[in-house]
């Protein structure tokens, strides 16, 4: 992805992760958050997939898994 992308992405992701972790922050701090944040995990996964190669995408699918797992303990097994 290029810079401009993750920005872009970026600064959604950040709108979308303080509306799922319930924070109240205002739009600069919002996008701030989602940018660095797509940043820091487009910079990690591009490393990941430089040196590990198929295996970062096997990593990332148990992440994504156990996040999907967090998120169906917090909001869907409590009703």
């Amino acid at each position: 992805m290029s810079i401009l992308t993750l920005i872009i992405v970026g600064a959604a992701a950040g709108f979308l992760a303080t509306r799922l972790m319930k924070i109240e922050a205002d739009i600069p701090t919002t996008i701030v958050i989602g940018i660095v944040g797509a940043l820091v995990g487009g910079v990690v996964l591009r490393i990941l997939t430089v040196i590990t190669g198929f295996a970062a995408g096997f990593v990332g699918a148990v992440l994504g898994a156990m996040v999907l797992i967090w998120l169906y303990r917090m909001y869907i097994a409590r009703r």
